[in-house]
């Protein structure tokens, strides 16, 4: 058990750096809309976003074998968890794609699940992650817990600050290493009651970056370990720009 918590911590240290908090660009979302605006190119993408100082990237399965070399230097996260494509109906709670076995040979350093509190799959899903926690740390493996309270098209006034607090405690509660989570007004009471790191999730593609700065820089403020942060940054007119903002934002 020892020798696993320090696996767990070396590998949280390929992604969080000696400041505690981390960038990380996420860039799974192939999964689901394929050749998405701003990740046709994923060579390109990775290029860029690397470029421009993030700490880590999530990646689906296919991108972190594709691309294994490129992503050598930096803090790997794999996408676990997945459901439908924009294809279909995706009403649905998803399910495990990818076991700690397959990180492990990825060489990744942490995984990434998905839950959904107060939808009617939040029992399924917090049980993959429960379930994903326990495996993933007997190999001394980390994992970056995503609470999503409503589900991911749900009306952001539903999203306040006491289902954002539940939802990371609840993912502390069940051993994940960090959570991902939106921001709410109200953010350093999310911070203060959860006791492991928070990140800020990015949240929808904003036309203006300013706003995402914004946001990232309240989180941040609020005592946020980080930032967790996909299409705004790829979509970005000057994808290598923003990281590098993003990057002075949570690295003070």
């Amino acid at each position: 058990m020892f020798l696993s918590a320090l696996m767990i911590l070396r590998r949280k240290n390929r992604i969080f750096q000696p400041d505690g908090h981390a960038l990380i660009c996420a860039t799974e979302h192939g999964m689901v809309s394929g050749p998405d605006a701003g990740i046709e190119r994923m060579e390109t993408t990775l290029r860029r976003i690397i470029a421009g100082g993030v700490d880590a990237v999530m990646a689906s399965y296919g991108t972190a074998t594709r691309f294994a070399e490129l992503l050598s230097r930096m803090g790997l996260i794999l996408r676990t968890d997945g459901a439908g494509t924009v294809l279909g109906a995706m009403d649905g709670p998803g399910a495990q794609f990818y076991s700690v076995e397959d990180a492990l040979r990825l060489g990744a350093d942490a995984m990434c699940v998905t839950t959904f509190p107060g939808t009617r799959y939040e029992e399924t899903t917090l049980a993959t992650l429960a379930r994903v926690i326990r495996e993933a740390h007997a190999w001394g493996m980390p994992v970056m817990a995503e609470m999503v309270p409503g589900g991911f098209d749900s009306d952001p006034e539903l999203r306040t600050l006491e289902a954002i607090k539940i939802s990371a405690r609840v993912a502390a509660e069940l051993g994940a290493d960090w959570v991902k989570i939106p921001y709410v007004a109200g953010f350093e009471t999310v911070v203060e009651t959860c006791y492991v790191p928070v990140l800020v999730l990015g949240g929808p593609h904003r036309d203006d970056p300013a706003t995402t700065l914004a946001m990232v820089g309240r989180a941040m403020q609020a005592g946020a370990a980080g930032a967790v942060v996909g299409r705004n940054i790829w979509k970005a007119a000057d994808p290598t720009a923003m990281a590098r903002k993003l990057s002075t934002l949570v690295h003070v």
